[in-house]
């Protein structure tokens, strides 16, 4: 981790700017191709959503600005981000999570395997610590729909810099197979620009089998 020197930092107007709003958050909707990650998943037995949420990361990793937070008047750059996602149960309640970071899929995915089957084994919430840890991405999946807009509830009295990423129900058009993706950033630390760079890597990943 290290902090970014603000007064030679080419955003630090629009940090100081976009800092002051109340609300701070943007958010894209965008549709991305997810066939092939989908088809080897399947062919391989394997879990889609492990595989594309993995991959979300790596293209989150790989993005410097969602590695951005702001802590107190200062704005620091994480080595590396990993995810909190919430994990649904089978009486339509979720618990949150927290899945390290591993660039190797197999390690991601026995982190994932072991925070879902804790999940299942508790009820509510789950919030813990490692929730309030700022080098993560905030994920979550809506599998039952299609979504094209999206809003995200916030607490106004609380300074959040974490991106939301959120995953939308798959629609197959020809030979695509189309998620909708949401991201929710915060302005001070990123434009359009830089969600941009975000989703034309991922898409890159999910195309890269």
């Amino acid at each position: 981790m290290k902090k970014i020197d603000l007064d030679s930092w080419n955003r630090k107007e629009h940090f100081r700017f976009f800092n002051s709003f109340d609300e701070p958050y943007f958010s894209f909707v965008a549709l991305v191709d997810c066939a092939a990650i989908h088809a080897f998943a399947k062919a391989n037995q394997l879990s889609f959503f492990s595989l594309y949420l993995h991959r979300s990361l790596l293209a989150a990793n790989g993005t410097e600005a969602f590695r951005l937070r702001i802590q107190g008047q200062d704005v620091v750059l994480f080595d590396q981000v990993h995810a909190s996602s919430t994990i649904g149960r089978p009486d339509n309640t979720f618990g949150f999570s927290f899945i390290p970071f591993y660039p190797d899929f197999s390690r991601f995915s026995e982190a994932l395997q072991a925070e879902t089957a804790a999940v299942k084994e508790t009820a509510g919430l789950r919030f813990r610590e490692e929730m309030m840890r700022a080098d993560v991405i905030h994920y979550s999946s809506i599998p039952w729909i299609h979504f094209t807009s999206l809003s995200h509830p916030r607490r106004w009295d609380g300074r959040d810099s974490v991106p939301k990423i959120t995953f939308g129900q798959t629609r197959k058009e020809g030979k695509r197979l189309l998620m909708p993706v949401g991201v929710h950033a915060h302005h001070a630390l990123m434009d359009g620009y830089h969600v941009g760079l975000f989703f034309n890597f991922f898409e890159e990943l999910l195309q890269s089998i």
